[in-house]
């Protein structure tokens, strides 16, 4: 790993090309597409002239409604190169929601695919060219013939030496759990100041291995995959279908690897579903070995959960497995991690230490504050928004509630506008209910917890559609959500799982009904954002029908066995 790191990531990515040029940079598994550090090179001079071309210039934008495929850090990294600020859009998005943030953004270009190309041209904002990645649609260049074209006097070098740490290096948006996606501005010295943060705590090599599978417009994907690639020299793996993970998993072998609690609870439960009882913490040596192997990290060095609450017990079962898996916090406005548990002393249950150069206060109520040499300017085009979340010092008021151990290891209590205060006036974290329940819930893909100004908590279990479907097929039912929340076995499942949880509660806490869900909740749609946290003010709202039943029916229809 570089002891020293160039001023912009244009530098900090030329200087990895020169330094092992037939090293593999990209790829898909199997080896379907690979592309060395020297191709990779290449190719962003070419489609850095075409985008030139096209009128894109420093300062400008550049919108990406991509998969998870190597043209996405083609044109990237191409844009920056020329000084333009690359900035991705989630996939699931809707033409409004697309036609927001192109609004705010003011990019005249958007390169996407022919997927999701309904979607662009749906949102009707005012585009001067859509590049369509994997097809001949009308109306649309071809990235080969934008890669094809020869602008006359361009200079690639001076472009990209032209670009300074201050300039902007992508907007990452947030996803909104309430109100409309803000833009976070994420210049060059953010990118380079956060990764000399993590690597302060963290090893990255040259020819580490890591797959980028969640959506390119989450800024862990885009640090840990994109700018770690570009300035450490780490190998890309990228899985277009984030539900085939598991074989790229095994395929990729990853050194280093991230993923969100929801993955790490679908691997868990994979392995107990194939070794039943499995007590990690004493199997042998050999079947350990055997199980890493199995879900593709008996290479890994280390491996992350972030972006929601983990369940320590998910984090015990991996660490029993010998995988290195710790906990962290982070925001898109602190461009990616905040606090991390270091590898060689985690604390389960915290979400570590702060990363070098990030201070920390709590305010009286709780609430987290961070200030960081990576820490946005501010929201774009938003300055009272901005003003509300970062303070005339530079503090930025993060929304969660905290505590800090004597030792300085930092724990999440919950959102701050998220806490539940009972009738009887008990303050409990919903967050904290729910990680507790999912534990013994393998069959769902969240479960939210109401229970503000109410006598008891009642909750909604959201089925995970895979889960279900493997239910459904060895039981002789439709795959169909409305069909299994309906069925006595599976709902006999579920509440088990919340009894177990339920168990390891305070009385207050526990949850005393609960409702199957008849429709799947997708990543993006009314419930859930793109990153999988939940939207608690539209749940409410949607399901209030739902909730007054739970509230007002008699527990013998839907109650939870042994809740105290």
């Amino acid at each position: 790993m570089p002891t020293d790191l160039p001023a912009t990531l244009c530098a900090a990515f030329q200087r990895t090309v020169a330094r092992d040029p037939d090293a593999v940079a990209l790829r898909t598994p199997g080896d379907a597409v690979t592309l060395t550090w020297r191709e990779y090179g290449a190719r962003v001079r070419r489609i850095a002239a075409g985008l030139h071309g096209l009128g894109i210039r420093r300062g400008d934008t550049v919108g990406l409604m991509l998969a998870n495929r190597p043209e996405f850090a083609l044109v990237d990294a191409a844009g920056m190169h020329l000084g333009a600020a690359p900035f991705s859009v989630y996939n699931t998005s809707s033409a409004e929601q697309v036609a927001h943030l192109f609004g705010n953004a003011g990019n005249r270009v958007v390169v996407c695919e022919s997927a999701t190309l309904d979607v662009v041209s749906a949102a009707g904002a005012d585009l001067d060219h859509v590049v369509c990645v994997d097809a001949e649609r009308p109306g649309t260049l071809t990235l080969a013939a934008l890669e094809a074209a020869d602008e006359d006097g361009f200079d690639f070098d001076a472009a990209w030496r032209a670009v300074g740490p201050d300039d902007l290096a992508t907007l990452i948006y947030t996803s909104g759990t309430t109100g409309p996606p803000k833009g976070v501005q994420t210049t060059h010295r953010h990118v380079l100041e956060q990764v000399r943060a993590i690597t302060g705590v963290v090893g990255v090599r040259d020819g580490d291995r890591i797959t980028s599978f969640l959506p390119s417009a989450h800024i862990a994907d885009r640090v840990t995959t994109q700018y770690f690639g570009a300035v450490l020299g780490v190998q890309v793996t990228y899985v277009a279908d984030a539900r085939t993970i598991g074989a790229a998993l095994v395929d990729t072998r990853p050194t280093i690897w991230f993923a969100v609690p929801r993955v790490w609870e679908k691997l868990k439960a994979a392995l107990e579903a194939q070794v039943p009882g499995l007590d990690p913490a004493s199997a042998p040596e050999a079947l350990r070995g055997q199980l890493r192997a199995a879900i593709g990290l008996d290479r890994c060095r280390w491996a992350w959960s972030g972006a929601a609450a983990v369940a320590p017990e998910t984090l015990d079962f991996f660490t029993g497995l010998d995988v290195p898996l710790v906990e962290l916090w982070g925001m898109s406005e602190v461009t990616g991690a905040g606090l991390l548990n270091p590898p060689d002393r985690p604390r389960v249950g915290t979400v570590g230490l702060p990363l070098p150069g990030l201070e920390t206060r709590l305010l009286d109520d709780g609430e987290l504050l961070v200030r960081a040499p990576y820490l946005t300017s501010g929201y774009r085009g938003d300055p009272e928004r901005t003003a509300e979340a970062i303070d005339a010092e530079g503090w930025l008021h993060t929304g969660d509630v905290a505590c800090v151990d004597a030792d300085g290891y930092v724990t999440i209590v919950d959102r701050k506008k998220e806490i539940i205060i009972s009738a009887g006036g008990k303050n409990m974290s919903p967050a904290n209910i729910e990680s507790t329940l999912k534990v013994g819930c393998p069959l769902a893909a969240a479960i939210t917890v109401v229970g503000d100004g109410r006598p008891y908590n009642v909750a909604l279990v959201a089925l995970d559609p895979d889960a279900a479907a493997a239910y459904a097929a060895g039981h002789g039912l439709a795959p169909e959500p409305a069909v299994l929340a309906q069925d006595p076995g599976l709902r006999a499942a579920v509440a088990a799982g919340i009894a177990a949880g339920n168990a390891r509660l305070s009385r207050v806490e526990q949850v005393k009904e609960f409702e199957v869900l008849a429709s799947f909740w997708e990543p993006g749609g009314d419930e859930l954002t793109p990153t999988l946290k939940l939207r608690r003010r539209p749940i409410a709202a949607k399901y209030a029908d739902v909730i007054d039943r739970l509230y007002g029916g008699p527990a013998a229809q839907r109650g939870v066995p042994g809740r105290s």
